[in-house]
């Protein structure tokens, strides 16, 4: 009997939320690991490959990353897995150059495992197509591994019996986000991309209507960048009169814990996202969160009044929510104090568990 399992994961980058997760999974016993990328790293790119604590490749197709999904197609991951023959295959998507590896698994008779971050509610829009893949990919695949409850939900859907779903939930470095308060923190932060999904201006339309409310100017920082920042800026300079407002720009993992620790309240207006790790990083920190139903952290990691708000995208809910966190600091602490408990199971452990439980059952009963 093999003494190791060699699993494979073919993944689109190396996100730094999933690198240590991967880590984990390497170190297990029984099992030897190996990533396959579309591309290089597009967020956070300070820690280099050989720090990754796995063996890792890079394919060199053409990668297209869109709004809110990517594109990549390359035949040469078929070779590739040639090469390496590994015992069990799991892909965390369905594009081209992930199908190419299913197929890989089949013509082979390899076990595959699907991984997604998607939740029945992220993928509620889909065309038949995309349903019709899945379809096919679900009904040949041994293991599925979901980053949270909305994605264990989405494979019920599709029929995939209980015993067979695990979960690897997206998390960040609790510890590390676990950082001391600032003496005199801002109101609000905003951490993302400021693209129109992620509804920046709305954040800053909610801080002037708390400022407006509590008779004072009120304080945002946002972290980030993207194709709207003019647009943010300019309206940032409309209503100085009401809000302070600070554009930090891009910041690496190293240093966003600090950003978190200069706030009290996280704003996560987001129209779309299957969950949104920011909402982790800003729970480590204990910074109560404001957040769409949109999100998929919305229910699960953030509970409505007991960690955070959950309100529609309505400016005087979200406004009337703040002004309750920043005028009662009983309750304010409370809140705090449920974040860190609430994130705390929302680990790098936990998470490489679901996906070391998924292999092993992938390929002792194939």
């Amino acid at each position: 009997m093999k003494t190791e399992i060699n699993a494979v994961i073919v993944t689109n980058v190396p996100a730094p939320y999933r690198v240590p997760v991967w880590r984990k999974v390497a170190q297990a016993e029984g099992i030897s690991l190996a990533l396959i990328f579309c591309a290089p790293p597009h967020i956070d790119t300070v820690l280099n490959t050989s720090d990754y604590g796995f063996v890792s490749y890079f394919l060199t197709g053409r990668y297209r990353a869109m709004e809110r999904r990517f594109m990549h197609s390359d035949l040469r991951v078929w070779p590739l897995l040639n090469q390496l023959r590994p015992d069990v295959v799991i892909t965390t998507g369905y594009i081209p150059t992930f199908l190419f590896s299913f197929a890989w698994a089949i013509a082979h008779g390899v076990p595959h495992i699907v991984m997604t971050d998607g939740t029945a509610k992220s993928e509620q829009s889909l065309s038949w197509i995309h349903r019709l893949v899945r379809r096919i990919v679900f009904k040949f695949s041994s293991a599925f591994i979901g980053a949270c409850d909305g994605s264990k939900s989405l494979f019920r859907n599709y029929g995939v019996i209980e015993n067979r779903i695990y979960k690897s939930c997206l998390c960040a470095d609790n510890e590390r986000f676990s950082y001391t308060s600032s003496a005199e923190p801002k109101d609000f932060i905003y951490c993302g991309r400021f693209v129109a999904h992620k509804r920046p201006i709305f954040a800053l339309e909610v801080a002037r209507e708390t400022a407006i409310r509590l008779g004072r100017r009120a304080s945002i920082d946002f972290v980030g960048s993207g194709e709207m920042e003019a647009e943010l800026r300019a309206y940032a300079d409309n209503i100085s009169e009401y809000v302070d407002c600070r554009f930090l720009g891009y910041a690496t993992q190293a240093e966003l814990p600090k950003l978190y620790a200069d706030a009290k309240i996280f704003l996560f207006p987001s129209e779309w996202d299957p969950w949104g790790v920011v909402a982790n990083e800003a729970c480590a920190s204990g910074l109560p969160v404001i957040v769409s139903p949109n999100a998929g952290v919305a229910g699960e990691l953030v509970v409505d009044r007991e960690n955070g708000f959950i309100r529609e995208l309505n400016i005087e809910q979200w406004a009337q929510a703040a002004v309750t966190l920043l005028s009662d600091q009983t309750l304010y602490a409370c809140f705090s104090e449920n974040c860190r408990l609430r994130v705390a199971e929302y680990n790098f452990d936990n998470s490489a568990l679901g996906i070391t439980n998924a292999i092993m059952q992938a390929y002792f009963e194939q």
